[in-house]
């Protein structure tokens, strides 16, 4: 026993009742709390503030953390969304009559209690407690010390509506923001069912190498897009102006250009207005030789392929046709998403069947890659593993099923 097996115990127990709650239930106490959240924008914005005055400007995470007014509406408004999906408990995926008289039916049951470790991603706490009550699901969650005021102060809405509702507030859990909760947490076996990690690519790795309880590895993306020699240059301008820009701090965004060396005399209009906006970039050798000489262009190393930036940063690569293409990013993705910019239909549907990643695009802004994009509501994160989950995770990804037989006392 440690320090936090009461707690684990106490969230546990607790979330056994989350299961009898009615849907109607539920979705009072998630409509209560969007809008305790917009009454409540002043008392986030200032929990926040404390926690954005620790951090460096400059550091790629700051994006990530920080809350504004438009935010925090946003926030509201998916909680609203989710409030309007159906629940995904209690549906029978299979019943069958059998021989000797048994009842058996396969029904759709919540996994238990889940733990969320996850970095400087305050809005993550907002997420996963909607998304873990509607599918009666408890949460121990794990936050960096970087947000802890930010998590805390969303988590005291949380607890706010629950007590209101007469619902267990110790079914949902924030650890202390330190190393001695994480191992505890890693290792809650009996407690905790599964583990999702929400952040870079090296916690991903440290919660993998390190749990005892079995992990859905989410989150870190080294995402490409391609651009073949068929693209029409209008799209594919806007597409990788988007991919890049619009939260370069996410998973989502644009880390690879690969582009077919056909192209390369367009290299220096399609990249014009990611420079506009600052965006360094890192070119391969024949890319370099067609771009403007500018501070913001400078030579790739090795370095800069199979990198997640999570900022104005991106590298470029030159093939000579869509086998390279494939190959590069079999080498270097994180099975994340993955886009190619064409008008030749045969290598769009080859690049669509033979790209591994959770998502993959065709004309299209991996920026998409979001489980409210993707109509699910919020999301617990983007599975890049393929046993369970895969592509962003919502509610039907936080259930598992189980077998109820009725009999009428048969014997074997």
């Amino acid at each position: 026993m440690n320090e936090f097996s009461t707690l684990f115990e106490q969230v546990q127990k607790s979330s056994r009742r989350l299961t009898g709650i009615s849907d109607s239930l539920v979705n009072l106490v998630l409509e209560d709390l969007a809008a305790l959240t917009e009454r409540e924008i002043l008392f986030l914005l200032e929990e926040n503030k404390k926690d954005l005055e620790r951090m460096d400007l400059s550091n790629p995470m700051y994006d990530r953390l920080l809350l504004s007014e438009s935010r925090i509406k946003g926030i509201a408004s998916e909680i609203r969304q989710v409030k309007s999906l159906p629940s995904p408990l209690h549906h029978i995926l299979e019943e069958k009559n059998l021989e000797n008289g048994l009842l058996l039916t396969k029904t759709t049951v919540p996994l238990g209690v889940i733990g969320i470790i996850y970095e400087a991603r305050p809005n993550v706490t907002f997420d996963v407690f909607t998304l873990a009550i509607k599918s009666g699901n408890g949460l121990v969650l794990k936050g960096g010390s970087d947000a802890d005021f930010s998590n805390r102060a969303i988590l005291h809405l949380i607890h706010q509506v629950l007590s209101k509702h007469g619902l267990p507030t110790l079914a949902f859990q924030l650890l202390p923001p330190d190393r001695t909760a994480t191992k505890a947490l890693l290792e809650a076996v009996g407690y905790v069912d599964v583990i999702i990690p929400r952040g870079s690519q090296g916690l991903i790795n440290f919660v993998r190498e390190n749990a005892k309880v079995p992990v859905i590895e989410t989150g870190a993306g080294i995402v490409h897009t391609f651009v073949d020699e068929s693209a029409d240059l209008n799209k594919a301008r806007k597409i990788i102006h988007n991919a890049k820009t619009r939260r370069p701090s996410v998973c989502n965004s644009l880390d690879c250009l690969i582009i077919h060396e056909e192209l390369l005399d367009e290299l220096g209009e399609l990249v014009h207005p990611l420079m506009l906006d600052n965006v360094k970039i890192y070119a391969d050798e024949k890319a370099f030789a067609h771009l403007q000489r500018h501070e913001l262009i400078q030579k790739a190393d090795e370095s800069h392929f199979g990198t997640e930036f999570l900022s104005l940063k991106m590298s470029i690569k030159t093939v000579k046709n869509l086998d390279e293409a494939l190959d590069h990013i079999a080498k270097y993705s994180s099975k994340h998403s993955e886009a190619i910019i064409s008008e030749t239909p045969g290598n769009i549907d080859r690049f669509l069947l033979e790209v591994d990643a959770a998502a993959v695009y065709a004309n299209a802004s991996t920026a998409f890659t979001d489980g409210n994009q993707f109509g699910l509501g919020a999301e617990i994160g983007i599975s890049t593993q393929k046993l369970h989950a895969r592509g962003p995770m919502a509610l039907r990804e936080l259930t598992s099923y189980k077998w109820v037989v009725r009999g009428n006392g048969q014997i074997r």
